[in-house]
């Protein structure tokens, strides 16, 4: 694995290279923190697919499946 890059656990030798990548990109991409525009705290997170909370100042918003951009 080159320096720098990363990748998940559980899938092993299973559904290919090309799909384990794509998988990757999108899950850390899922999984980074965010900062809430409305409160500036790190609780900023998904809720369901295209729904964006804050857990401290239940500030929502709508945005893509997997990403925001504010």
């Amino acid at each position: 694995m080159a320096k720098g890059k990363k990748s998940l656990k559980g899938l092993g030798a299973r559904y290919g290279i090309k799909l384990r990548k794509q998988y990757t990109k999108i899950h850390l991409q899922l999984k980074q923190t965010r900062t809430c525009p409305e409160c500036g705290s790190k609780t900023f997170g998904r809720d369901a697919v295209g729904i964006w909370s804050c857990k401290k100042c239940s500030y929502k918003v709508a945005g893509t499946a997997y990403d925001i951009k504010l």
